[in-house]
């Protein structure tokens, strides 16, 4: 009889502390890669979309946008420990280390660093810091996860209980902006705003208006370009078992799509820096529609750092389904309002008028 070849995936059970997990499949990006991710998403972002517009900020073109760099590492990382997720629940201390251009290849390694049973018995969280690095072996992207994950058997005992400590925040000061990165000559009409560091507030709320209804194909196809497995996103006939009786849309489906429309009020917020939170916190379907609004939760200048006429805003994207948001949705009690889906705290840099 010859041995099962199929890999079922790691269970709750099979997760240690210390664990280091090297990620099959690198992945060669290309402009391809990029033009479907628009498709997709409607990003319209200048610096991602010109290599004129890049150029002229001192890069050596158009970098891929941060979140398709989130989205691939992170499909590295779900056969090995989010393939039988019932959910991905936040995200912490996400920092993007470097720009990631077509033709660059991208490999993931992930450490579990806490693991926590749930009260049920039948499902635990577990805590990854996930790493993508280059072609070059140079780390461009960090980020810690943590995803509910199903037992093989309720039985068996937890393979522990220490769930990790974690900043509140990316510190102003670990903050990296690409080498060469600079906002001189920046074209605001090419940008598609004349909105600058200097004309947000602390505070300030912007409801970015527009709409986008989830389809189908779409979310399924998005998810597949980024090589996700997990069968929470996929499987049709197991999900009529679950608790919500369909397919669930993967979460990075969801802030890039939110991403897209921020830039109706945030245009010249493209190039992320930091991810310091972020929580899935009701699911999303095919067929809701989407809408977003942003709070600027703290701004700072990063001309310090080498780059000119750069600046920094820390902004807190929330998304909403089947509702517009020109009363910022968030909280409902105690709790969020039911028609929140994604609750999302960055770092992005923003260029200076003065």
């Amino acid at each position: 009889m010859s041995k099962i070849k199929s890999n079922p995936g790691n269970f709750f059970e099979d997760f240690i502390v210390g664990q280091v997990i090297r990620h099959a499949t690198p992945r060669t990006l290309t402009a391809g890669d990029a033009s479907v991710n628009i498709a997709l998403t409607g990003a319209r972002h200048a610096l991602f979309s010109s290599a004129a517009f890049a150029r002229a900020c001192g890069l050596e073109g158009a970098p891929l946008d941060p979140m398709l760099v989130f989205h691939t590492v992170f499909g590295k990382s779900v056969p090995d420990i989010s393939l039988n997720a019932v959910a991905n629940l936040g995200y912490a201390e996400g920092r993007f280390l470097g720009p990631v251009f077509p033709g660059d290849t991208l490999s993931a390694t992930s450490e579990v660093i806490g693991i926590k049973e749930n009260s049920s018995g039948k499902t635990g969280v577990v805590y990854v810091r996930t790493r993508g690095e280059n072609q070059r072996g140079e780390i461009v992207l960090s980020f810690v996860r943590w995803v509910m994950v199903n037992k093989r058997d309720t039985a068996a005992p937890a393979p522990g209980d220490r769930a990790p400590k974690l900043a509140e925040a990316v510190g102003a000061a670990e903050l990296t902006v690409p080498a060469g990165l600079h906002f001189r000559d920046y074209d605001w009409a090419l940008a598609g705003a004349a909105h600058a560091f200097e004309d947000y507030e602390i505070g300030e709320r912007i409801d970015h208006v527009d709409g986008m209804t989830v389809e189908e194909a779409e979310h399924q196809i998005a998810t597949r370009l980024y090589q996700n497995t997990a069968k929470v996103h996929f499987d049709a006939r197991a999900q009529k078992d679950s608790r919500f009786g369909r397919r669930l849309i993967y979460g990075g489906v969801s802030i890039s799509l939110a991403r897209a429309l921020s830039f109706n009020g945030l245009a010249n917020a493209a190039l992320i820096l930091a991810i310091n939170g972020g929580r899935h916190v009701n699911p999303l379907f095919a067929g809701d529609t989407l809408y977003a609004w942003s709070k600027v939760l703290d701004k700072t200048d990063l001309s310090v750092a080498g780059a000119t006429k750069v600046g920094a805003l820390r902004l807190r994207l929330v998304a909403v389904k089947d509702r517009p948001c020109t009363d910022f949705p968030l909280r409902a009690g105690d709790a969020y309002a039911p028609d929140v889906v994604l609750d999302f705290d960055y770092w992005a840099a923003m260029p200076k008028r003065g």
